[in-house]
């Protein structure tokens, strides 16, 4: 049954205006144990790739993962994507832009000893961010929040913020919403109005910039949100992008 915040969504997507950005883990894919075990299905690339075509390109993932294992997972697509809460960034263009990362010594010094002490945490580092994983031994969340708080105490330009599962540090002043800002300067994205479907704390700040600009924010799942709308599940993101795929009149010659 679609809901009045999906049939929003839906509506948006079938008008000419729209510019469509997603998250990826939690909202394109179920969220793994590790992020190297999520599944990209068939039907989800299809929808994808169908999408893009109808928006005339104006579809670009918006994740905390690096744009070249967004690639990887999303092959054959090549999409104009946002990676690692836009630390970089390549538009429709096809031009990857890295901005310059703050020194993350103290951080992955810290993290990798409490990692090394813990064997159910374990470390990943990306251009200007690093995230601790504690999936596998939830009972340390506090402890590691507690040790990277600390870390990034005496460090410059830095920003923790935390996920499901996950304690992040990233640069200061990057986030998804300055990504998607930065798209919608851009063609073929300026001057459409933006959808952002995201799951996690991480992409609030995409929520708040595409509702301040007049767009619709689309949560996926439980937990307060700055988005105006709400989906239950990654799998009804899924089935909704599939309906749109379908239905959508965009980019579909008269009869």
């Amino acid at each position: 049954m679609t809901t009045q915040d999906e049939q929003a969504a839906l509506a948006l997507l079938d008008t000419p205006d729209c510019a469509l950005f997603l998250d990826f883990d939690g909202t394109l894919v179920d969220i793994a144990p590790r992020p190297d075990e999520v599944v990209v299905t068939p039907e989800l690339l299809a929808a994808l790739g169908a999408l893009q075509g109808r928006l005339a390109g104006r579809l670009a993932i918006v994740s905390g993962r690096p744009i070249a294992e967004l690639d990887r997972m999303l092959a054959p697509l090549v999409l104009p994507a946002a990676g690692v809460h836009g630390m970089e960034r390549r538009g429709a263009d096809g031009v990857l832009r890295q901005l310059p990362a703050p020194d993350f010594t103290e951080v992955r010094t810290q993290a990798h000893a409490l990692a090394a002490r813990h064997p159910g945490l374990w470390v990943e580092e990306k251009h200007g961010a690093l995230a601790l994983h504690y999936r596998q031994a939830p009972e340390l969340q506090a402890l590691c929040v507690e040790a990277m708080e600390a870390a990034v105490r005496t460090s410059l330009g830095l920003l923790l913020m935390e996920g499901k599962m996950i304690v992040e540090i990233k640069a200061a002043g990057v986030s998804k919403g300055t990504a998607i800002r930065d798209f919608l300067t851009e063609a073929p994205f300026i001057g459409f109005r933006p959808l952002f479907i995201g799951d996690d704390t991480t992409d609030e700040a995409g929520f708040d910039h595409v509702e301040r600009v007049g767009g619709i924010g689309l949560k996926v799942g439980p937990g307060s949100t700055v988005a105006s709308s709400r989906i239950a599940s990654s799998q009804a993101v899924r089935e909704l992008l599939a309906r749109a795929a379908v239905t959508s009149t965009i980019g579909k010659d008269p009869a």
